[in-house]
């Protein structure tokens, strides 16, 4: 009776399992694209406190509506007025609408004892956030009182501002700092995890040396590998950060006006392309480790 051969499967340079590694460096890169996002979110968030800041004109008494109407567009020209969508951030509040909303807010209604509106029209505009530093806001308030129609220019204490620039700058700081730490951490990680995956790999990588191949024939499959499995890895961690930045979106409304479609897609391809590198990287100071092993070491 004819023996029967278990068919035994051969070996080939480079064929470790991949599932652990696409799964280690996914789960890594989607740690970072989760910090990532924050930093975009709370970049965002800065940016709409600082745009909160408002500057109000307060008018000459009986301009015509010709006049009110060139000096919005005087100011919606500005290069320091936020726009958002296509519309420059420029708001009309008449005398009327002024006296309304002071009798909302401490319940007096000074017209009926004075006998007319003291209060005069005004335009309240938003500052674009890079130009509410306190030296940039005093310059922004000479030249709108320069403005044909203007009577007096104010906006909120120089201390405030000073102390919303200071406060985000801290932040910033900070969460750059985490960001730059876990980084490392990850880098780490994926180096140690492609570093065991060809643990399994230290003999044939050697049986290859002892026929003649050199070391780049030797480490071009590894390196292939790691590429593609960085690549794939960087696609799965932003299918995932997609799918949670959506549900977010849906469970909280108020996050979609933190949104910042561009920068997520610039961070979504700087998952593959770090994905890439890391896992590149990582086997090719691995391959070269046990190349230079010696038989002894290899045990």
């Amino acid at each position: 009776m004819a023996k029967q051969h278990r068919s035994v499967k051969k070996k080939k340079l480079g064929n470790y399992p991949h599932t652990m590694v696409v799964f280690s460096i996914s789960l890594a890169l989607f740690v970072i694209g989760l910090f990532g996002l924050l930093l975009i979110h709370a970049g965002k968030l800065s940016e709409k406190v600082k745009e909160s800041i408002e500057m109000q004109l307060y008018l000459d008494k009986n301009l015509t509506g010709v006049q009110l109407a060139n000096i919005q567009k005087k100011l919606a020209a500005k290069e320091y007025v936020a726009i958002k969508g296509d519309t420059a951030q420029v708001r009309f509040v008449s005398k009327e609408e002024g006296a309304k909303q002071f009798l909302e807010t401490t319940g007096e209604d000074f017209t009926s004892f004075l006998g007319e509106n003291p209060l005069r029209d005004a335009y309240v505009l938003n500052i674009k956030a890079e130009n509410t530093t306190p030296v940039l806001m005093k310059g922004i308030q000479n030249d709108l009182e320069g403005v044909e129609g203007v009577f007096e220019v104010q906006y909120v204490e120089s201390s405030f501002i000073d102390s919303i620039n200071t406060n985000i700058q801290k932040v910033s700081i900070i969460l750059l700092g985490f960001a730059a730490i876990l980084l490392v951490v990850v880098t780490i990680l994926i180096n140690n995890t492609i570093k065991l995956a060809l643990y399994s790999q230290r003999f044939l990588i050697r049986s290859m040396q002892l026929v003649g191949a050199t070391g780049y024939f030797i480490q071009r499959p590894f390196l292939n590998r790691a590429a593609w499995q960085g690549v794939v890895s960087g696609i799965i961690a932003s299918v995932l950060l997609f799918a949670l930045m959506q549900y977010a979106y849906t469970e909280i409304e108020e996050l979609k006006e933190l949104r910042n479609d561009e920068q997520t897609y610039i961070l979504m391809g700087a998952l593959l392309v770090i994905g890439c590198i890391i896992g590149f990287l990582s086997s090719f100071r691995a391959v070269r480790k046990y190349l230079r092993l010696s038989l002894d070491e290899l045990y």
